[in-house]
């Protein structure tokens, strides 16, 4: 018979019975034994030997193999190991015939001959083996952490979407910062359909989750299909539990890309650069009047986009070897797709063909012109033309496409000249006025004939600390014998404190990195001061200030208000920028100690007037998506799916 006992089993339980076995009759052994090859499975003859056989020893001796690489053949692996910069051991293998042999000839390792043979007949595996400890205290592996709006939105790759019904689209941000990214700017939403290649775009005034929603509710009520599915990168303006409640509430699945794959929003980034860059450039565009002119203009590109602007889709892609061959279907309209679209409702086609039937494109077209040109005057700081109720002319735009080809690029966004790569992230600072002491007045300078009246500004005073870079290497060991002398006399000085004493008796001579020297030479001098017995109090770090403890006054009250006039005119401006121009303002009543203090103040600032910006951008809710033709200000029914177009 069959039995799920062990051997282990089996041999407990015949040293158990043994005994019992060998002491009894003839009849009471039979039943015994009957009873053990029942239990155990084991053949008759061989229960019998094992009951008569004489029970093993409880504890067996192993037998214990020596080790063939001891703690010294180890020691000097490790010494190997590290001097080959710790590489692996199938490469650490190859390299001990060459490693060993040089280190011995420079005289920096001696091995006995046995070490010597063991290390270099040892394998690959063996060398894993024997440092796998030290790898391990050298291997420092993070947590990753992923936020908890990640997890509840599902990824999406390029290869998903397997020909969608018009309805899924791409979502992205489009940055409209310049050279510089500092400050608060406006972003462009843009949202593309996969199926039909759609867009529409809308500016933001400022990058924030909640303005994210309400302008994707603006343009999801003016499609001309039913938003199915939306797909979005990692931005945390995208991964947020608002925009997933807001999906969740609609029905639509909300989806992400892969982080740093940019080719699963392939159809998105190429409308961020066919659309949205043609359209606008790489100019830096800021505040409520900006945002106004980019809406107005998407109003126009937008018809003229999807009603008057082909573009190709991927019939099939094949490739052999590195060749790849691309096939694509005839060149059509967003607006020719959707009509030949199914799932389009017979209202929707309906009206979409008289739309097309009444649009003018050349009017779109110069409309989207004049306010590109009012926007180039607005990111250059020159003043924008008044707007003015007359019709545009349109017979003189008519007359001048003939010869507008001679001008090259036209489109008064793209009008800046070139810069070197070296030169881009740079800013015009000789160009750029300083901005005068309040206290001071402004000389007017007498205009001539051809140069127009301009202001005269005083020059700006030297600062106390050296410009970065311009430091004297050997500056701060000469003045440490004058530290030295301060710390005898007032040992619980702050190293702040004699760092700026060390800055009014050498001005221009130190910077702000030398601090942090100061700092660990004095640490170091009141360790040693404490081994001769000087006694060290508290550090003075209101020791010379009469005002009494608790609250401290407020550094900035006096000059708060320029501060902030000076943060609305540069929002791009660090606090520590702002706290160098105004040591340069004011020497001598404002230190780097103070600039944490600043630093909070100017973030609580950036709070408010984001704030305010995203106060004010309500006032935009009614001129987003507006339409200059009079057909599209009347809403579609869909009887079908619930939509509507605008």
């Amino acid at each position: 018979m069959t039995t799920k006992m062990t051997r282990a089993m089996r041999m407990e339980l015949a040293n158990a019975i043994r005994g019992r076995y060998s002491t009894a009759a003839h009849k009471d052994k039979r039943r015994i034994l009957d009873e053990f090859i029942a239990a155990t499975g084991y053949h008759e003859k061989s229960a019998i030997r094992v009951l008569n056989s004489q029970p093993a020893p409880q504890s067996r001796q192993t037998r214990q193999r020596t080790a063939l690489y001891d703690e010294a053949v180890r020691s000097a692996l490790i010494i190997l190991w590290e001097a080959s910069d710790r590489v692996c051991g199938k490469r650490l293998k190859a390299l001990l015939p060459i490693l060993l042999p040089a280190l011995e000839r420079n005289g920096h390792l001696l091995l006995e001959e046995e070490i010597r043979h063991k290390i270099l007949s040892m394998s690959a595996a063996t060398i894993d083996r024997l440092l796998r400890m030290p790898r391990r205290t050298t291997k420092t592996k993070k947590p990753r952490i992923v936020p908890e709006p990640r997890r509840r939105i599902k990824m999406r790759t390029f290869a998903d979407w397997n020909e969608p019904h018009p309805g899924s689209m791409e979502m992205d941000l489009v940055a409209h910062c310049g050279g510089v990214n500092r400050g608060s700017y406006v972003h462009s939403l843009v949202l593309t359909d996969i199926a039909s290649g759609w867009t529409e775009a809308a500016p933001i005034v400022v990058r924030e989750g909640s303005l994210v929603v309400e302008t994707l509710e603006r343009i999801r009520v003016g499609l001309p299909f039913a938003l199915r599915a939306l797909d979005v990168d990692n931005g945390s303006e995208f991964v947020n539990n608002r925009l997933i409640e807001y999906c969740l509430a609609h029905g639509i699945e909300l989806t992400r890309a892969r982080p740093y794959r940019k080719n699963d929003q392939a159809w998105i980034e190429q409308k961020n650069g066919a659309v949205v860059r043609k359209l606008l450039g790489y100019r830096r565009f800021e505040g409520l009047a900006a945002a106004r002119a980019i809406t107005r203009l998407y109003g126009a590109s937008r018809l003229f986009v999807n009603f008057f602007q082909p573009s190709f889709k991927l019939a099939a892609k094949h490739r052999d070897g590195a060749k790849v061959a691309k096939r694509y279907h005839p060149p059509q309209t967003p607006c020719e797709r959707l009509l030949q679209a199914e799932s389009t409702p017979v209202a929707v086609r309906t009206k979409l063909s008289e739309i097309a039937a009444e649009l003018d494109p050349l009017k779109l077209l110069e409309e989207m012109r004049a306010v590109q040109a009012y926007l180039a005057a607005l990111a250059d700081g020159e003043i924008p033309p008044p707007a003015t109720s007359e019709p545009p002319n349109l017979a003189a735009f008519v007359a001048s496409l003939s010869s507008a080809w001679h001008a090259g690029e036209i489109r008064p966004t793209f009008s800046v000249e070139a810069k070197p790569r070296y030169l881009r992230s740079l800013q015009k600072v000789s160009t750029q006025a300083p901005v005068a002491s309040p206290t001071v007045s402004l000389e007017l300078v007498k205009p001539s004939a051809t140069a127009p009246m301009e202001l005269k500004r005083p020059e700006t005073p030297n600062l106390i600390y050296a410009e970065p870079g311009q430091a004297r290497i050997q500056a701060l060991r000469v003045a440490w014998p004058i530290a030295c002398r301060r710390l005898e006399e007032l040992p619980n000085i702050n190293a702040m404190q004699l760092f700026e004493e060390l800055c009014t008796q050498f001005p221009g001579r130190f910077t702000r990195k030398q601090y942090k020297t100061l700092a660990r030479k004095v640490s170091l001098w009141r360790q040693a001061a404490r081994a001769r017995g000087v006694v060290i109090g508290s550090k003075t770090y209101r020791r010379f200030s009469e005002n009494p403890r608790g609250r401290r006054p407020d550094t900035f009250k006096d000059h708060w208000e320029e501060m902030a006039g000076w943060l609305e005119d540069h929002p791009d401006q660090t606090a520590l920028e702002l706290l160098v121009e105004f040591q340069a303002r004011y020497p001598g009543q404002y230190s780097f100690r103070q600039l944490r203090t600043l630093q909070k103040r100017v973030r609580v600032w950036r709070m408010q007037a984001v704030q305010r910006l995203i106060d004010d951008a309500g006032t935009l809710a009614h001129m987003s998506l507006q339409i200059p033709h009079a057909a599209l200000r009347s809403n579609i029914l869909d009887e079908a799916n619930g939509n509507k177009i605008t």
